[in-house]
């Protein structure tokens, strides 16, 4: 059996933004039939929150929105690249950070912005970081997470017939 192919969604806490595209997309992957195929998780660049649920606001935002999420926080660690096929940056600090972190030119060819995926993103890449601000942030991340996710949900149905093949 071929195994899953694997997407990892990074910001920094690991609370706010990741964990939000991780049940966002994890909600596209079983609407299109592949939550066989494809695992979906999240981590922060960062080591502060580990263990921690997801923010209450992006509880709310999510559950108001009708995603299910079950989260505790965690870092990213440059040995997980072996086993991820896919690593979503939230933003252009993340990407820097990932990049990093890459052992191989292989594995830094993983790494790709979420709004990368946005036809409609243009210029401005990043998922602003609604930590230090009001509801109003974790609905603009919503919106522009769920904007993306199709676009990153076409791109993944196309690596799996790869992987699969």
């Amino acid at each position: 059996m071929t195994p899953p192919y694997r997407v990892c969604f990074v910001c920094t806490g690991n609370i706010c933004r990741s964990p939000m595209a991780e049940s966002v997309f994890r909600a596209h992957v079983a609407r299109a039939g592949l939550d066989d195929l494809v695992e979906v998780d999240s981590a922060g660049t960062g080591g502060w929150h580990e263990g921690d649920g997801a923010d209450p606001r992006t509880v709310a935002v999510l559950e108001a929105a009708g995603y299910e999420q079950d989260h505790r926080a965690r870092q990213f660690r440059s040995s997980w690249f072996d086993r991820l096929d896919l690593v979503i940056a939230l933003d252009a600090g993340h990407l820097r950070d990932l990049r990093a972190l890459a052992p191989t030119p292989q594995d830094a060819a993983k790494i790709r912005l979420l709004r990368s995926y946005d036809p409609a993103a243009a210029a401005e890449t990043d998922v602003p970081d609604p930590y230090y601000g009001s509801l109003d942030g974790f609905e603009e991340c919503l919106e522009l997470v769920e904007a993306a996710s199709p676009g990153l949900l076409d791109a993944v149905r196309e690596a799996v017939k790869e992987h699969t093949a």
